[in-house]
């Protein structure tokens, strides 16, 4: 063999290994890649107690609960689903019900989602596209006059 071809087999062994790696990582990471999920998500692959994720959707109407100092309770769905939420701390100027939020925590022994941060939508006309999508994809309407499953037309 040449030095030219074992070269070339070097490299082409190289670039072999690289690409194993690259897909046992991303095999290893699957189910961590995903931005946040909705309730709907966690009702159909539940996540254990204790792991930490994002939880994404719409913060329920009438749901929101202030209690002592910066502790507020509320309630995340996707209309399909809810998901019980706690957190201490100062939420964002533009949080309110109705709106899209997106949570990172855990839930604790009781079912309760315990979020350490929360982000909010920036104004009425926008939602971060990936809310939007995963919204629309559990059959949700978006905008002005929508009706889902379940409600009344008004």
């Amino acid at each position: 063999m040449t030095r030219k071809q074992r070269r070339g087999v070097l490299i082409g062994v190289g670039v072999g290994v690289l690409m194993l790696a690259v897909g046992l990582v991303l095999f290893a990471l699957r189910d961590s890649i995903v931005f946040f999920h909705t309730p709907s998500d966690l009702a159909d692959k539940p996540i254990a107690v204790g792991q930490r994720f994002r939880l994404g959707g719409l913060v329920a109407d009438g749901s929101v609960k202030r209690g002592q100092g910066t502790k507020v309770g509320f309630v995340v769905t996707d209309t399909l689903k809810t998901v019980p939420v706690e957190y201490e701390g100062v939420l964002p100027d533009l949080f309110k019900e109705g709106q899209g939020v997106v949570a990172e925590g855990k839930f604790n022994d009781g079912g309760v989602f315990i979020a350490d941060s929360v982000l909010a939508k920036h104004d009425e006309n926008y939602m971060p596209p990936e809310v939007a999508k995963a919204l629309e994809a559990k059959g949700v309407k978006l905008g002005k006059g929508a009706v889902h499953p379940g409600e009344a037309s008004q």
